[in-house]
């Protein structure tokens, strides 16, 4: 951890939005695709330097419902990058202690991809570290719609009673059950939006955005993002 951050409250839970892929190829003469690999080195980095400093959950935009929506030949792209990505991914969490989880539904992608991240959660999840949550095929409506219909569902079976569903029994049918809600969400890029991201679990996030493009995202974009996280009074709605 940088000396910047000495004496800082170091946010429990960041979450990531990682912009500005294409933006960084194009400027380099590049095929997007370039800027989604230079992206996915940028997130190894990122998970490692999150674990040293003390983060305890990073959930980082890997793939959105609305990126299907893209030519089929940058969607093949980024399905073949994910595949490579994912045996990676699980030796930097062999040595990091890192836990992986996935949120959103897999259902979509390839029998091999669903393979692969079912690999990736169950051969990490006796680690003790930092827990990597990657959002894929994820959209905070789509999580939303996902959860109401299981809840729905458990109410005709007589599993839950309508009228006792409170905002916990909500959380419990998210795919984030059992995770904090995160404390910072930095954005890159200098997008100001949510982008279908977390709406639930963002209602009192603290959000910090940057123009830094994502595959030049580094450790001091990290700490600036923590340091002006320390100069917010967080109230969650109440006076301090």
């Amino acid at each position: 951890m940088g000396q910047k951050l000495d004496g800082m409250v170091i946010p429990k839970h960041v979450a990531l939005i990682l912009d500005g892929n294409g933006r960084w190829a194009k400027k380099r003469g590049l095929p997007r695709t370039m800027g989604h690999k230079q992206g996915c080195v940028t997130v190894e980095k990122t998970v490692e330097i999150a674990a040293r400093m003390g983060i305890e959950y990073l959930t980082v935009y890997g793939f959105s419902t609305e990126n299907w929506k893209r030519s089929s030949e940058e969607v093949g792209a980024l399905m073949q990058l994910f595949r490579y990505y994912m045996v990676r991914l699980l030796k930097i969490a062999t040595a990091n202690n890192v836990r992986v989880q996935m949120i959103g539904d897999r259902r979509r992608f390839d029998k091999d991809i669903i393979e692969g991240i079912n690999r990736l959660v169950r051969e990490t999840k006796e680690n003790t570290g930092l827990t990597f949550v990657i959002a894929v095929n994820y959209g905070g409506r789509d999580e939303l719609t996902r959860a109401a219909r299981r809840m729905a569902q458990d109410c005709v079976s007589g599993i839950l009673k309508a009228d006792e569903i409170t905002q916990e029994t909500m959380e419990s049918y998210l795919d984030t059950a059992g995770m904090p809600d995160p404390d910072l969400l930095i954005r890159t890029s200098g997008e100001i939006r949510l982008s279908n991201y977390l709406l639930w679990q963002l209602a009192y996030t603290e959000i910090f955005v940057t123009d830094c493009l994502w595959p030049d995202f580094d450790q001091e974009e990290l700490e600036k993002a923590i340091l002006a996280y320390n100069k917010r009074e967080r109230r969650f709605g109440g006076v301090k």
